[in-house]
This record gives structure tokens, C-alpha cells and sequence, in this order.
């Protein structure tokens, strides 16, 4: 398996995860307009099926979300001890 930097892999799968979330919720509510209705008002649908995605990916896409937080959080740990070596040399100069 190929490692990436920084938290890549969490990123590209958390992201994908969440298209997939709100194209599957997009034809969901333009399925269930179309069943009720002729016509399905566009704006309407993407407004509503954002809304569910975004409460979805609350509940559903919390592991993803926790895998690139936490990647996210250790690589700023890593940089901020970095930054406090190099001040702390800068110091000793």
C-alpha cells in the first residue's frame, strides 16, 4: 500500500465519501420529487439533498472524519515542535 504525506489518503477518502453521500441523496430527493411531481424544481433538490448529505456525513462518515483529524492534528504537532527547535536554536545564536 502507498503511504501519502500528510494525511492524502484520509483526505481523498473522506472527500469521496462525501460526493458519493450527496449524489446518492441527490437522486434520492429528485426520485422522490419526480414520484410526487412532474417536474423537479433543481435548486430545491441540490438545496435539500446538501442539507441531508450534511446531516448524513455527521452520523455516517464519523471514522473518516476522526482518521483525517487525527492525521491532521499529529502533523500540526510535528511542525509546532519543529518551529519551537528552530526558535529554540535561533535563541541559542
Amino acid at each position: 500500500m502507498t503511504t501519502y504525506p500528510g494525511g492524502v489518503k484520509e483526505f481523498v477518502v473522506y472527500t469521496a465519501l462525501r460526493i458519493l453521500l450527496f449524489l446518492a441523496s441527490l437522486g434520492v430527493v429528485t426520485g422522490i420529487w419526480l414520484l410526487v411531481a412532474d417536474q423537479a424544481n433543481l435548486l430545491a433538490t441540490f438545496v435539500i439533498a446538501f442539507v441531508l448529505s450534511g446531516i448524513g456525513s455527521y452520523y455516517l462518515l464519523n471514522g473518516p472524519r476522526e482518521a483525517l483529524a487525527q492525521r491532521v492534528d499529529a502533523r500540526a504537532r510535528r511542525a509546532s515542535v519543529r518551529f519551537d527547535e528552530m526558535k529554540a536554536r535561533e535563541d541559542a545564536d
